[in-house]
């Protein structure tokens, strides 16, 4: 019986010996997998895909007209998703059409009036060098007894009455100038704003046509067909999917090696681990997420806690592995850095060198420089471009 207990006591002591040797074996692995490489390795699942909307608004007070697209829709940039009705802006550019040639026309006649107060003035020039002629004429027969005393008064009487005349039409005709002097008629003060009002009008009438600001998924459309709609109101949203990043927070305690440009892989809960998407730091957060929030915590407090801070790191995606397998904004990922470069710096040094550049229709200024420059050649701005001066 002695011998029985003795060999299940040696047995069970070899048991234990080999469970410690496999334990201890297995902790040195571990500890050699984590001094060679998991340590170069900070990873969080507290990571979610971000991307650029870009809000599609009425920038004029108008009707809905038509809708061309919907949610869900991929559309490309220029393309048209809302046609307003634009009859009253069609009047107003109307309106501003005929305000601007009323104005080329009425200074054609400041023009006009200021040759006609030319004329006037060198006409009171010849009046008065003809009045002073015959007074200095008669003045020379009174010397004589020629010319009688009255007479000459007469005389002096009227240089006096046409250098009166010759200031009256200096005078009237400097009120003439003063409209029109320095400038044509294109660049006459109330023909520019008379194109002024026109342009504005002309715009208006191009903001009737909303187009896609980028290429684009249709998102968050909440206008319908006849809805009356304020400038700067919603009308739906374009999510260019193809230029998505990804937005990781992590513990404030695995970003002390933490560099930009170190390479990532991020794996998407929609695709599983089949799909890993490369990609590298494109900077950190300027503070912790709970800094930003709307009531940030007050930790002078009796009652504090510690609690470890996230702190927001953009991760920007290889474009080739996002057109091969797409993802959508506010998408759960799992994103892990490599760490062991730390060469990199821990700030961005400068800008992204990409920015969405939004498409907003027609330029409207090249069609208002054509109809400016119709009227203007259809009422005859161009047959007088300056105005006479008299010394």
């Amino acid at each position: 019986m002695s011998d029985v207990n003795n060999s299940k006591s040696s047995r069970r002591q070899r048991g234990f010996l080999l469970l410690g040797v496999v334990v201890v074996l297995a902790g040195l692995a571990y500890g050699a997998y984590w001094y060679f490489d998991a340590r170069f390795y900070e990873s969080t699942d507290d990571a979610y895909v971000s991307g650029d909307i870009v809000a599609v608004t009425s920038r004029e007070n108008a009707t809905v007209m038509a809708l061309y697209a919907d949610n869900t829709q991929t559309v490309k940039r220029g393309q048209l998703l809302i046609e307003m009705d634009p009859a009253v802006v069609n009047v107003n550019e109307a309106a501003a059409e005929a305000n601007l040639a009323r104005a080329v026309r009425s200074v054609k006649g400041e023009f006009s009036r200021a040759a006609s107060s030319s004329a006037q003035v060198e006409q009171a020039q010849v009046q008065l060098a003809l009045a002073q002629t015959d007074y200095q004429r008669r003045q020379a027969a009174s010397a004589d007894g020629a010319v009688s005393a009255e007479e000459l008064a007469h005389a002096r009487d009227s240089v006096r009455a046409a250098e009166a005349a010759l200031d009256a039409a200096r005078g009237g005709h400097e009120q003439s100038l003063s409209a029109i002097q320095g400038t044509d008629v294109a660049h006459n003060p109330d023909v520019l704003s008379a194109e002024a009002a026109l342009r504005t009008a002309v715009i208006a009438q191009g903001h009737m046509r909303v187009v896609a600001p980028v290429d684009g998924v249709v998102a968050q459309r909440t206008v319908q067909v006849g809805q009356q709609v304020a400038a700067g109101t919603p009308l739906l949203a374009v999510v260019p999917l193809d230029n998505v990043w990804v937005d990781a927070n992590f513990k404030e305690v695995q970003l002390q090696n933490m560099r930009v440009g170190q390479p990532v892989k991020v794996t998407a809960d929609i695709y599983g681990g089949k799909v890993t998407y490369h990609g590298h730091v494109e900077g950190l957060g300027a503070g912790s997420g709970s800094a930003f929030a709307l009531l940030p915590p007050q930790n002078a407090s009796g009652n504090w806690i510690k609690i470890v801070q996230r702190v927001p790191v953009r991760i920007a995606l290889d474009p080739n592995d996002i057109q091969a397998h797409p993802l959508r904004v506010g998408l759960s990922v799992t994103a892990t850095v490599e760490v062991k470069d730390t060469s990199g710096p821990m700030l961005a040094s400068q800008a992204a060198a990409t920015t969405t550049h939004a498409d907003l229709g027609e330029d409207s200024s090249a069609k208002a420089d054509r109809i400016i420059a119709r009227i203007l050649a259809e009422n005859g701005a161009g047959q007088i471009v300056g105005a006479s001066r008299v010394k």
